[in-house]
């Protein structure tokens, strides 16, 4: 029987469900990659451009094996009836679903396809530890609040790593798309450069093993403080499925106990419950999940918010978090949190804006976690932090960036400032500018809104937004 194993974000030969079962499956094996044009970001975007990179690694590792990933090129339905006018042979696609936004919408319209064309589809669950569909609350709702979900969640008996036996004997070399890889190419050389983004599979493992073995016991206290970088940096490799989620949890579960152990699982249970909110809230790209705040009459300066994305605006943990996000194609998770605080609450600029800017610009861009992220810094997600809660970026600055020795890394305008002085630059006097080197308002700008001001804006627009959501309710026909 011949078949078709379609790669999307599962790039990796090993711990793959939809594999396992496509080699299992048949005796001849078409590994194919689809390249939809209609889903581009835009030739700037470090996240595409890190994602096909990806691509490429895994194309490569194939070749070493002595098989071959073909490209298809253009829209789907085309590119499907294509490949089955070439190579008519196959009755049977294998795929690893996925359950909500872009790629739950592609699913449902490859799946009417391939049953007009006599194609029989086997998806499986493979992207996340649990499904969406697979926690609820005991009156089989889904749940609103992480806690009780985690409760549930880690109740549970856990995947194995699934075992595939590569057989490079059943893979099939042609026919080869010549037009299509060609469009790829060209493609490929208009991205942004990565070349110093350690990608694939072999990186991942080292990774993993990095953090276990070194970081994993303290990775609850060291994960706030971002010059120690004691994060995993696991997620660029689980978007694009280089390495899989049940291998990771099951090395870092065989580890030894620990307080850091614990906490690296709930996050782990945190990026399914996102996963599970994306699915039963599928329009939360677009809209706010709390409709008490959807009604929020946002500011969305264009001249602060291109002052936030180019890390100028006086307040330098948020500059240096969003320089290291401009230079690097990432940024760190605490920093995440204050960055989209700043945004919304101290610019207050709409939730989506940000969003939006970190899909085109984070090398780890996962979709529901972003989002999920992003309105639960907002305050207008599901269990987000409540409005009246404003992280005070000065605040976070002295006490995850002491010395000032992150921000000195990517704000080198103020390397020169004193430890103590360096979270509010704009307090310098004349006297001590002209000692560090450093005029405030020319070198280094001064703060571009009062924090303290802004955070009476915020919420008074918040409970704003709440009293608005409730008349309307009370008005409404009952």
């Amino acid at each position: 029987m011949a078949a078709v194993m379609w790669f999307r974000r599962d790039l990796r030969l090993e711990d793959n469900v939809a594999l396992k079962h496509a080699l299992e499956g048949s005796d001849e094996l078409f590994l194919l990659f689809h390249v939809n044009p209609d889903q581009f970001l835009g030739e700037g975007s470090i996240n595409q451009a890190a994602f096909f990179k990806s691509v490429e690694i895994f194309r490569e590792e194939l070749k070493e094996k002595d098989a071959t990933l073909h490209i298809l090129y253009g829209d789907l339905k085309d590119c499907f009836i294509k490949l089955k006018k070439e190579f008519p042979g196959w009755s049977d696609v294998y795929i690893n679903r996925d359950e909500k936004g872009y790629g739950l919408e592609r699913d449902k319209l490859a799946g009417g396809l391939f049953k007009e064309l006599g194609i029989k589809a086997h998806g499986y669950h493979d992207h996340h530890i649990h499904s969406a569909q697979e926690i609820k609350t005991n009156s089989g709702t889904y749940y609103k609040v992480f806690t009780p979900y985690f409760n549930k969640w880690k109740e549970l008996q856990k995947p194995n790593v699934v075992d595939v036996k590569f057989d490079s004997k059943k893979m099939v070399e042609q026919p080869v798309f010549t037009e299509d890889e060609n469009q790829f190419q060209s493609f490929l050389k208009r991205q942004v450069p990565v070349e110093d983004m350690q990608l694939g599979t072999q990186e991942a493992h080292r990774l993993l093993n990095d953090f276990v073995e070194n970081h994993l016991s303290d990775y609850k206290e060291a994960r706030d403080y971002p010059l120690k970088d004691a994060t995993s940096h696991l997620s660029k490799h689980l978007r694009a499925g280089e390495i899989s989620i049940r291998t990771v949890y099951d090395r870092v579960n065989r580890a030894e106990s620990s307080i850091g152990k614990q906490t690296f699982i709930q996050e782990l249970a945190w990026r399914d419950f996102y996963n599970m909110v994306y699915a039963t809230h599928p329009d939360q790209k677009d809209v706010s999940i709390n409709p008490s705040f959807r009604q929020v009459e946002w500011d969305n300066n264009e001249q602060n918010f291109g002052k936030w994305k180019e890390g100028q605006t006086g307040f330098p943990i948020v500059d240096a978090a969003m320089r290291q996000l401009k230079e690097t194609g990432w940024m760190h998770n605490r920093l995440r949190m204050v960055t989209a605080s700043f945004l919304t609450k101290d610019l207050l600029i709409d939730w989506k804006w940000g969003e939006k800017y970190f899909q085109e610009t984070l090398n780890d861009y996962d979709p529901a976690s972003n989002i999920g992220g992003w309105q639960w810094a907002a305050s207008t997600g599901t269990d987000g932090v409540p409005y009246f809660r404003v992280f005070n970026p000065t605040t976070q600055s002295e006490k995850f960036d002491k010395n000032g020795s992150f921000i000195k890394k990517y704000v080198p305008e103020l390397k020169s400032i004193d430890n103590k002085k360096i979270h509010e630059p704009s307090k310098l006097t004349a006297e001590e500018q002209a000692m560090f080197g450093v005029v405030i308002g020319e070198e280094y700008p001064g703060p571009i809104v009062s924090h303290k001001r802004s955070r009476e804006l915020a919420i008074q627009a918040f409970e704003k937004s709440k009293k608005k959501t409730e008349n309307m309710k009370a008005e409404s026909p009952k």
